[in-house]
């Protein structure tokens, strides 16, 4: 039996604390905890939970009869120092994203990780989604031949009172960043686990609607590979319409989520006409792929 902490008890929480529930024969939730202490009690009450509370996630640290911890806590910047405590306390942690708000931060949670032998693992459920599941096996069947290019759009739109909560803030010391930090980071997780990573980055960050905030409300970035092949992704706040899609254009054919195939072939003089048979063959990969375990769409912060 894995025995659980969850620290922080805000709405993401309720997530976790369903997923522990859903395997109550692996899984057993013995702690919660808040700074605010009656939102953990109402969620213990909530969930019918009989469990430890406190409002210092350190009174935790030397109880023995926790395995795991699963950090819920919403400023990124609080991420870190709780991870890593508890990794030296030898417990396994799962971060929600994004994963603190530094690189250093991230290299020193996984340096405590290694250190101590422990599992450090961060949110990344749409990995898991029968779309993004489906997808990442269409491109390892390298139908589509090699990508060329990539393109990754993570629109979102905020208003100007998004940044007036206090731990969101818009601060760079307490969030560490904007839209490319919070938002996009879900799809550029997925970009990465599909593409693999670039050679070379070239990124620019604007803020052109969120005054009340430091930090970027849309970035642009082109991303190229060693073989020459190019990625654009763009995380936004700004968008109206919030489109999220990821397209991987092949030499053969283009692929993308939402899913959409689309084959062409050269005619004599270079011209494009479409390319049933590869068209065909794609799709039906796509559909004779059994359902996975979770449906979904990208989610945002």
């Amino acid at each position: 039996m894995i025995n659980v902490a969850i620290i922080g008890t805000g709405a993401i929480s309720d997530a976790h604390i369903h997923a522990y529930l859903k395997f109550q024969n692996r899984c057993n939730i013995v702690a919660l905890c808040d700074f605010y202490v009656e939102k953990a009690k109402e969620k213990a009450i909530k969930h019918q939970l009989k469990v430890d509370i406190s409002k210092d996630y350190q009174d935790f640290l030397t109880n023995e009869n926790i395995d795991l911890v699963s950090i819920c806590t919403p400023p990124p910047y609080t991420h870190a120092d709780i991870a890593i405590d508890f990794l030296n306390a030898g417990k396994h942690v799962l971060v929600e994203k994004p994963m603190a708000s530094s690189l250093k931060e991230c290299d020193a949670m996984n340096r405590a990780a290694a250190q101590n032998h422990k599992i450090l693992s961060v949110v990344a459920q749409n990995r898991f989604t029968t779309p993004m599941m489906k997808l990442k096996q269409i491109l390892d069947t390298k139908l589509m031949g090699p990508i060329v290019h990539t393109q990754v759009d993570s629109h979102w739109w905020r208003g100007h009172s998004y940044y007036d909560l206090w731990w969101r803030g818009g601060t760079w010391e307490k969030e560490g960043g904007g839209c490319t930090l919070n938002h996009a980071v879900h799809h550029i997780d997925i970009f990465q686990w599909m593409n693999g990573m670039p050679g070379e980055i070239t990124a620019v960050t604007s803020n052109t609607s969120h005054d009340n905030a430091e930090v970027e409300d849309m970035s642009i970035a082109i991303a190229k590979y060693e073989d020459g092949s190019l990625a654009q992704i763009t995380s936004s706040v700004v968008h109206h319409g919030e489109e999220q899609q990821l397209i991987f254009q092949g030499k053969n054919a283009r692929v993308s989520a939402p899913w959409k195939v689309v084959a062409s072939k050269s005619r004599e003089n270079g011209f494009p006409e479409d390319d049933n048979d590869l068209n065909e063959q794609i799709q039906r990969s796509y559909d004779q792929l059994s359902d996975l375990a979770f449906e979904g769409h990208l989610g945002a912060n």
